[in-house]
């Protein structure tokens, strides 16, 4: 896009800015988690890297916040890690969540408001060994590690995320078996899927009583991140229509639906609710990356439906579409049903040459200027990542970053469009100097 056809906007000046990561990908040193454990395997990384490096933030936390501070973040989106809190079956490392009390701290003096995720695609090994989320003794175990930790943290931390993409790490991990624990079985995929909601439904509810009984500080949040993508047919033709419609169901709305409401529809259940009705989320949390077009193909692990990228749409470096309207479509049609805040949890770009990050940043905002003057609150942005980081099956050469890294010396670069983004959150706008300066 041409800087002279581009306009500059004002979002409002209560919205909250800011990046978010998980434990995995960035602290490094933790070999009790299933993806250390995938990484020995050749062949499961394309790089051949591991997240036993990571980006070392684990040690190098405080230089890493200071960078969030230059970049006048107000928000952060952060994960713990829960092989390190809960390394043996019912026993808790005091020490780690100091290590975590500490980072929590440093946050809030710099004035930077964490939101915690509890589990973000890793288990600790023992855990996934005793049948993971397939064994019905999961959700009490998740249980047990949520109150333990929000109990510890809950003087620091009044936000908190249960489970990050629950579609995504079961799509992956259960149908295609690219990811741990490696299955390609559909019916061990739902089976999961109801364990992991009934651990976030009665985890929501726990975070809820504990901060009551503790008196904790700040208003209560909690909800999930969900993967949320753009499901087209490739055309109007009803044979594409169908398979985009149950793409959409099976990767999406079935999974808003329990986890939101708590009702088990097909093949969950027959429409039931098993904890009872209710609504099990204060935030809509949303991670928005592309668009996916669908035409009918003898593809059952794909739900018998092809995915392409649209033709001649422009592209990040792992060949996603970079579709900014996606954001407004998706934010709009799903505020209609669960009107609650919403935050983009997770938005961002895979560009090792920083060419379009930049660009891709101003759209994306754009997007949710237009949704707030449509009267739709949308609150928060998390851009995806604060830096590079183990990218999970990408390894090392997924570049996310608005922080480049380099992962042999750990040294950090704010990249071109990381200083444009730090001046977006410094004044909640994007001005026609900035236009000209960096677009």
């Amino acid at each position: 896009m041409d800087g002279a056809k581009m306009e500059p906007f004002q979002l409002p000046k209560n919205f909250l800015m800011g990046s978010a990561t998980s434990a995995t990908q960035i602290e490094g040193g933790d070999q009790n988690n299933t993806w250390f454990r995938w990484c020995q395997n050749q062949g499961h990384i394309h790089d051949g890297s591991s997240c036993i490096r990571g980006d070392d933030h684990w040690n190098r936390y405080p230089e890493d916040i200071q960078l969030m501070k230059e970049l006048n973040h107000n928000i952060y989106r952060m994960g713990i890690e829960w092989s390190r809190i809960e390394p043996e079956k019912g026993r808790f490392d005091d020490k780690v969540l100091r290590h975590y009390k500490d980072e929590l701290s440093l946050l809030l003096q710099n004035k930077i408001q964490p939101l915690v995720t509890l589990h973000h695609f890793s288990n600790p090994l023992w855990f996934e060994d005793m049948g993971g989320w397939e064994n019905p003794e999961s959700v009490q175990l998740f249980i047990r590690y949520t109150h333990y930790v929000v109990a510890a943290l809950g003087d620091l931390v009044n936000e908190w995320i249960t489970i990050n993409e629950p579609n995504v790490y079961l799509i992956y991990g259960y149908e295609r078996g690219a990811w741990p624990p490696g299955k390609t079985n559909l019916f061990a995929m739902f089976r999961a899927l109801s364990h992991l909601t009934l651990a976030h439904i009665q985890s929501y509810q726990e975070i809820h009583r504990i901060r009551i009984e503790h008196q904790f500080p700040g208003k209560t949040r909690v909800g999930i991140a969900h993967h949320l993508r753009i499901f087209d047919p490739e055309d109007n033709q009803l044979r594409n229509k169908i398979p985009a419609r149950i793409i959409r169901y099976l990767s999406q709305d079935l999974f808003l639906e329990s986890m939101g409401f708590g009702k088990f529809n097909f093949p969950l259940g027959m429409g039931g609710y098993p904890l009872g009705r209710g609504k099990y989320y204060d935030f809509l949390g949303i991670n928005y990356y592309s668009r996916d077009m669908v035409r009918l193909a003898w593809e059952p692990a794909n739900l018998f439906g092809h995915l392409n990228v649209k033709k001649n749409a422009p592209v990040n470096d792992l060949g996603w579409e970079i579709y900014p309207e996606g954001l407004y479509r998706l934010c709009r049609r799903y505020y209609q049903k669960y009107q609650a805040p919403i935050y983009i949890t997770e938005n961002g770009i895979c560009d090792t040459k920083d060419t379009k990050r930049a660009q891709f940043i101003y759209d994306h905002l754009q997007q949710i200027a237009r949704l707030n003057q449509e009267g739709i609150p949308v609150e928060r942005y998390y851009h995806w990542s604060l830096m590079d980081n183990f990218e999970w099956a990408e390894g090392e050469s997924g570049r996310f970053g608005l922080i480049a890294n380099d992962f042999g010396t750990q040294q950090r670069t704010v990249r071109r469009s990381g200083k444009f983004y730090g001046e977006i959150c410094a004044r909640k706008a994007i001005t026609q100097e900035m236009i000209e300066k960096y677009l």
